[in-house]
């Protein structure tokens, strides 16, 4: 009699998969760029209809999702650390327009899989969110990070994600962040956008830096809006289970499930640093000038306090 095939695990799907896997080209999607597989598959992108339970999480990339995802499953689930090692992040929390070569699920077929309420994550700029997240009134965290950071960050992840394109050199990414020449799109529309709107849709509004400097104030305030009520030692315990140190040796949110033919290591770990203010590592005093200059007037519009040191 033949052995019962096991299922394929989501580490097996993207190990099985990584030879499909190469830097996917850009195709704007309403003036955003995208990665092609993202772009090609947009109609049911758009077209997805959460459940007003559903949470939705969103930043522009490298700004602090993982933390937040993780901070986020912690809350829901009392704290128990156990519970939050059941499957890799992505599988907890599935990335909505994420499509992946086959067999690897997309964010969507995940989703179908999973009963509301659900935890969904997305770096999209707001005016690319389904509308459905508004209509139905679903709540969304989103987090940002200040842009000398964020910058330092993407660049160090389209080095070793072998599925972005190829970022060039150091003084060449910094100009395609300016431009928003990047996948996501402009950071500057993209912080400003969820922003604006902030008020109008019911969107907490948390800053990396903030979480960086007081963890314990700001998983009060994602508990609150979540209309949790879990003691002060759940709390604390929280605090160190989402400390960078205990997360990049947790194997459930740290990324090491993916082979290095997609996340290549050996060029970058996925968790760097999750520092402020390592930018001050990277920009020449020049470079430093030329991207505030452009800054003050990208930003002149608008008055987010974001900080570049702590």
């Amino acid at each position: 009699m033949d052995k019962k095939e096991e299922p394929m695990t989501y580490s097996d799907a993207v190990s099985k998969a990584a030879s499909a896997i190469y830097r996917f080209p850009l195709i704007e999607v309403e003036g955003i760029p995208l990665r092609s597989w993202i772009a090609n598959s947009w109609s049911l992108i758009s077209a997805f209809q959460p459940d007003p339970s559903d949470l939705l999480i969103a930043t522009y990339p490298k700004a602090g999702m993982t933390w937040t995802q993780e901070i986020v499953d912690l809350l829901l689930h009392d704290g128990d650390a156990e519970v939050c090692k059941r499957a890799p992040t992505d599988v907890r929390i599935p990335f909505l327009e994420i499509q992946s070569p086959p067999p690897i699920p997309s964010g969507l077929d995940l989703l179908k899989t999973m009963k509301p309420p659900r935890v969904i994550k997305t770096h999209l700029p707001i005016q690319l969110v389904p509308k459905g997240f508004w209509e139905n009134k679903c709540k969304v965290i989103y987090v940002a990070r200040n842009a000398k950071d964020n910058l330092v960050s993407y660049y160090h992840f389209d080095r070793m994600n072998q599925t972005q394109p190829e970022p060039g050199p150091w003084d060449q990414y910094i100009h395609k962040f300016m431009k928003g020449k990047l996948p996501w799109g402009s950071w500057y529309d993209h912080v400003k956008g969820y922003w604006r709107e902030k008020e109008n849709r019911n969107i907490l509004y948390l800053f990396f830096e903030d979480i960086k400097e007081n963890p314990h104030r700001e998983i009060l305030r994602i508990m609150r809006y979540l209309d949790l009520s879990l003691p002060d030692d759940i709390i604390d315990k929280i605090v160190q289970l989402t400390s960078f140190e205990v997360m990049k040796d947790n194997p459930m949110a740290n990324y090491t499930f993916i082979p290095n033919t997609v996340f290549d290591s050996s060029i970058s770990l996925f968790m760097r640093k999750g520092e402020v203010g390592d930018w001050i590592n990277h920009f020449t005093p020049a470079q430093s000038k030329m991207f505030d200059e452009d800054y003050t007037r990208q930003m002149a519009d608008v008055d987010i306090p974001f900080r570049t040191s702590i």
